[in-house]
């Protein structure tokens, strides 16, 4: 097989677009293909950095490991970072190349991107044996398919079979499908090949006789009826939720190796970047993580860890307005523990000068950290690697903040007094031996008879995940009508639902 290819559309944001993209990488990888996940475009706050430098989303690195390839930006040319409700900053292969305007980006920019995306998914499809390609939000959003560089726009430039997937938890999931196939045109209709049901709960034969007259009304079949699966842990675009956690808790009920549990607060700080900092706290036994916004959920956490975002004057003003800036100094004078990661590591200093994100000028931190800190128009994209607590720990940096540190204990590539840690890397906590020291030493500071489990590995528990995604696919999907979806296409005669598009 050579540059077969799939799009995977969702009738919805969150349908599972990405859980369903990562399964068939690590089905088709299981499967002796050589196989690269593909995103045009997305829009995130949670991203990663690849070893040449690149700043992708995180999903789709993700999906780089469920296909068991590294990284590139090859896989996500365009990275949209919302810095407020009507404006992103747009990275193109990996880079920042300016802050736009929704109106800006779709009414012209948008259409310039289209030919480098192209050209990258060109490329992957001349080095790997299958291209599985991610849409975003749906097909059928009519007011933007003119300028769409990451739905039908690519599946007709490069001839791409369509997989429509659809979550039926949500209900209405056969009038998303019927619906999100009428709104096309003719040409992106002839590219649907079926659908792909997700999150289903019960008896697939009570599903049955829906599926045939869908398949009636639009001559297009059903691939597959995914059940819901708890607790799948994977890197997700956005939203508030602890991938890992839910695997521990819900398939496996690990008590805690010591005496205690240990309780984490995690402040939901406006335009909150890599959340998924915690996933691999959460991950031990024992260990208990929440997201907060009110002060006096503060009170019984045993480290806060304020973590990064995209706007840390932002994060600043909200975390004062709602009382939990002062909780934070309290515990800082009582020497409870706090860890503050890339903005949140900011906002702990003593003074920030931001002419560049927020365009605030002079602003005063918390002072909780002896760190200035200055926004430089260049962003630092890193994948450090160092030793803290006596343990080796690997990062990643993406910053515009350049932290002057003026006193404390050294720690990582930031400073620690006290109790309160402050550090710009992100997922240094998914190095297992660092994690356990740094959670040893919490449990010491907070006083709590709590103790990591010794044999927690974060790397295993994310690749068990992987594996659950690709048995999700073996197991429930038509496997062998999805390969020659892959390698032939979509079939010929597929019929015209109307209306189409306007």
């Amino acid at each position: 097989m050579t540059g077969g290819g799939l799009l995977v559309a969702g009738t919805t944001s969150d349908a599972g677009k990405s859980v369903v993209t990562a399964g068939i990488c690590r089905w088709l990888v299981r499967r002796g293909v050589k196989v690269a996940p593909f995103k045009g475009q997305n829009m995130s706050l949670n991203s990663f950095v690849t070893r040449e430098g690149a700043e992708i989303g995180r999903a789709q690195a993700m999906q780089a490991q469920a296909a068991r390839v590294e990284p590139t930006a090859l896989m996500n040319p365009v990275l949209l970072k919302p810095g407020s409700d009507r404006s992103s900053q747009v990275v193109l292969m990996g880079r920042p190349v300016g802050e736009l305007s929704a109106k800006g980006y779709h009414g012209g920019r948008q259409r310039e991107l289209f030919e480098p995306v192209m050209a990258c998914l060109e490329e992957l499809r001349g080095t790997y044996d299958a291209v599985i390609c991610e849409g975003a939000g749906s097909p059928a959003e009519i007011n933007l398919r003119r300028t769409d560089i990451v739905n039908m726009g690519i599946a007709r430039a490069a001839r791409l079979p369509v997989l429509v997937v659809g979550d039926i938890d949500r209900g209405g999931v056969f009038a998303q499908f019927f619906g999100t196939t009428a709104l096309l045109s003719p040409e992106d209709q002839a590219l649907v090949a079926g659908y792909l049901v997700n999150k289903f709960r019960g008896d697939v034969s009570l599903l049955e006789p829906g599926l045939e007259m869908l398949l009636g009304l639009t001559g297009r079949r059903t691939f597959g009826v995914l059940p819901y699966a708890h607790g799948l842990g994977i890197d997700e675009e956005d939203g508030l939720r602890v991938s890992l956690r839910g695997a521990v808790r819900e398939s496996v009920v690990a008590p805690p190796v010591g005496e205690d549990v240990l309780r984490v607060a995690v402040c939901a700080v406006p335009l909150m970047s890599n959340f998924t900092d915690v996933d691999a706290l959460a991950a031990e036994p024992g260990v208990v993580v929440r997201f907060v916004d009110r002060a006096e959920e503060l009170a019984d956490a045993d480290l806060v860890v304020v973590p990064g975002t995209r706007g840390t004057v932002k994060a600043l003003a909200w975390l004062r307005e709602r009382g939990i800036a002062d909780a934070l100094v309290r515990r800082a004078a009582e020497g409870r523990p706090v860890l503050g990661i890339c903005g949140g590591f900011q906002a702990l200093g003593e003074h920030i000068e931001d002419d560049v994100e927020s365009r605030c000028g002079a602003v005063d931190g918390l002072g909780l950290l002896p760190v200035r800190v200055r926004f430089a128009p260049d962003k630092t994209l890193a994948r450090p690697v160092g030793e803290a607590l006596g343990a080796r720990v690997e990062g990643y940096e993406i910053h515009h903040g350049v932290a002057e540190v003026l006193g404390g204990d050294p720690f990582l590539d930031g400073c620690r007094v006290g109790a309160v840690w402050g550090t710009h890397w992100h997922g240094s906590l998914e190095s297992d031996d660092f994690r356990r020291a740094f959670l040893r030493a919490v449990a010491a500071q907070a006083g709590r008879r709590f103790v990591p489990a010794p044999d927690t590995s974060f790397g295993t528990l994310r690749e068990e995940q992987l594996d659950r995604l690709g048995d999700l696919i073996e197991e429930h999907a038509d496997t062998d009508a999805l390969m020659r979806l892959i390698e032939e296409g979509a079939p010929v005669g597929l019929p015209f639902i109307p209306p189409g598009a306007p």
